[in-house]
Parts: structure tokens; sequence; C-alpha cells
């Protein structure tokens, strides 16, 4: 059978399994002679009738978003335009045995050439989610706690947790988008959950510099999040999924000259830091969703050459990010038997990019969008990142038509 080219990219794992998905068959062991534990051999009806009995369950599913943008801003960009497949992610779940499974998620992105958003080299695909996950402490009830830990590729504190407030598929959230860290990471995490619907807490362990990147150094990122829901009793429905987080991610990155060189003073062994925290609230109704963000960084920069005439020094910054959005659907707040699926998107983000310099960036998302069923959903929106206090940026302003679409 001839294979599509979109399946070539996909790795031994997904190409072996999604077929078997989409066929809606359960996967069995195969048929034929096997040893049994006595060392004879079974015949092959009963190692059939064996094959019958024994099936793997897999949770498969994927997300897709793209969108149709056009640049209005002024510049070289004015009027560029073009449709833009941004992510196609496919997640692949399945058990590992007694309190064990795993989770797969590939990320089928368009990659750009180096130093440019402008220019694409083509397709390709890298896992973004790839763990083992132990249940040490399963919840029997509401009311019980439970402790569950991951290895591998996991997700780092707060970013794919604030993805269930916010919609991803019109622009990352404000840390992802303000590059603070990566939304997954390689290294080890676990996660409390606390009992009667109170929230959780969720720690990791990570190399820092996320997925994308195998680790460049010897420091190691540790952080963490607690994420308190206390209104889940509430009699105003608003305020059930209320969310209240507070997060913390301490790390360090080599210096530059940390293998020495010529004409330096020797290697530099110690780390710059890379610290970030913040605290997040929000609601999630389906009527309404209220987002607020506020998060800080702390940087550390090698300065001079490490030589006797320019010795190192390092040079400390503080950076500062705050953030609002809503995602209203009047329609459904006037009626919760509405069948009208408009929703109403606005978000402001306010990136300092150091507080002891006046500089900032400014970014507008606001639009519409329509739900076409329960699964998919389109926009028209405008983004728009513009400089002030004397930012030495290009204003960027984009005109969007985005898509989503879950399976």
């Amino acid at each position: 059978m001839r294979i599509p080219p979109t399946m070539r990219l996909l790795p031994v794992l997904s190409a072996t399994l999604l077929p078997v998905v989409l066929s809606a068959q359960n996967l069995s062991r195969d048929t034929g002679a096997r040893a049994d534990t006595t060392g004879a051999t079974t015949t092959q009806a009963d190692s059939t009738k064996h094959a019958a009995e024994v099936t793997i369950p897999l949770d498969f599913s994927g997300v897709l978003f793209g969108n149709y943008q056009y640049q209005g801003a002024a510049g070289p960009a004015k009027d560029q335009n073009r449709f833009e497949l941004e992510r196609a992610y496919l997640t692949f779940r399945m058990p590992a045995g007694n309190r064990a499974s795993i989770r797969v998620t590939t990320d089928l992105y368009q990659q750009t050439a180096p130093g440019s958003d402008a220019y694409y080299k083509g397709w390709a695909l890298r896992a973004k989610y790839a763990y083992l996950q132990y249940d040490f402490m399963q919840a029997r009830t509401s009311s019980d706690w439970s402790f569950a830990s991951r290895i591998g590729l996991v997700q780092t504190m707060s970013i794919t947790h604030e993805e269930d407030f916010w919609p991803r598929w019109l622009s990352p959230t404000p840390a992802d988008r303000a590059g603070y860290f990566s939304s997954a990471d390689a290294g080890i995490a676990g996660i409390l959950t606390l009992p009667n619907k109170l929230g959780e807490l969720y720690t990791a362990v990570t190399n820092g510099p996320g997925y994308t990147s195998r680790e460049t150094d010897r420091f190691k990122d540790v952080q963490a999040r607690l994420t308190l829901t206390p209104l889940t009793a509430s009699k105003l429905s608003y305020l059930r999924t209320f969310a209240l987080d507070g997060w913390i991610y301490r790390g360090a990155v080599a210096s530059k000259f940390a293998n020495g060189g010529a004409d330096q003073l020797g290697p530099v062994g110690g780390g710059l830091d890379r610290n970030r925290y913040g605290v997040f609230a929000g609601i999630r109704d389906p009527r309404l969703i209220v987002g607020l963000d506020y998060a800080e960084r702390d940087d550390g920069t090698d300065t001079g050459a490490n030589t006797a005439a320019s010795p190192r020094g390092v040079s400390d910054s503080t950076g500062r990010l705050v953030a609002a959005y809503v995602v209203a659907r009047p329609f459904l707040m006037l009626d919760p038997k509405s069948g009208v699926p408009l929703g109403i998107v606005a978000r402001f983000d306010q990136v300092t990019p150091n507080t002891s310099a006046s500089p900032k960036l400014n970014t507008f998302i606001g639009g519409l969008t329509w739900d076409l069923n329960s699964r998919t959903a389109i926009s028209l929106d405008y983004q728009a990142t513009t400089p002030s206090n004397g930012a030495a940026v290009a204003p960027v302003k984009t005109y969007y038509v985005h898509w989503t679409a879950n399976f």
C-alpha cells in the first residue's frame, strides 16, 4: 500500500499505531505457536484464542491549528500574507503495567531559516511530551489525595496549566510568548493532587534549555507551582473554576567563558542566574474566561572578555510581565441554552525587558471567535506588538483568520 508523504514524517510509533486507531480495532498479540511456562508449545488454535482475549488499550488524540495572516505594519513586511499550519500535535497514551502509563505527544511544525521568520526550511517532527508516569497514590474518592511522578520530556510548571484558560490556538500564553521559559523540558516531575478538588502541587527538575534542545550545560532548573481552587462548592457557577497559582522557577546557565580560551584568565565554572517567579488568577467557565498574570525574571549576563585587560564581570537584570485577558460568550451569558457560539476575545500584555530602564513592549490581541462545533473553531482577530518609552523594536501589526480542530 502506498504511504502518503505526510505519514513518512511520523516516527515509527506513530506510523505503527495510527492506522490501528483509525480502524477502531484493538491491538492483539501475534498469533502462532508460543511457549508456555512449562516449556510446552501451545497449538495454533490455543494461541489464536489467547491473542483474541488480550488487548492493548490505546488512547489517541490530537489538535491542529493554523491561520491565514496579513501584515499591516509599515515597512518591508507590509502587505505580506500567507497561509500557515502552526502546529499538529498527535498524542498517544497507553498503560505500561500496574499504576504505570506513558504519554507521547509529537509536534509537527514548520522550521524557519536561522535568524529569520520570513523564510522556511520545511516541516519537521519532534517530541514535545514523552514520559513515563507512575501513580504512587491513586484517589478512589474525591476526598482522597493522589500523587504521581513523571520522567522524560515533561511539562514545565505553569504554561500548560494556563493553556486550560487561554486559547492557545490564538497565541502562546503570556509567559510563553515573552520567552520566560519553555512549556516542556527533559527531567522529572511530581504532581500532588489535593483532596476535595482544592488544587494541586506540581514540582519538577529539568535540564533548562527546553524540549527543542538537548542539555547544554551541567546546571539544572528547579520549579514548582501551587494551584488552589477553594471555591469549587460555591453557589455561583462562575466562581467554581476560580484558580489561584503561585509559581517559582530557579535555574542557571553556564558562562560563555566556561571552557576558557586563548588569552583568557581561565575557565569560569560558575553559573549565571536564570530565575523566574509569578502569580496567576483566573476563571474558566464556558460562558466567561478571565486571566490575570504577573511575572518577573532575573537573568545574569557575562561582561568583559575574561582577560587581564578586560576582566570578566556579571551584570544582573530584572524583567517584568503584566497581562490580562478575557474570553466572553455574550449570547451564552444571557441564555445558557443559547445556540449562538459567538465569542469575544481581548488580551493585553506589557513586557518590560529591564526594570532599571523605561522601554516596554505592549501586545494587544482582540477579535471574534465562532465555534463550528464542540471541537473546532475559527476566529477573526488582530494582534499588534508596539514599542513604547524608546524601545528599539519595530512595531508588528497582523490581521488573522485562525482555526483549530481537536480530535
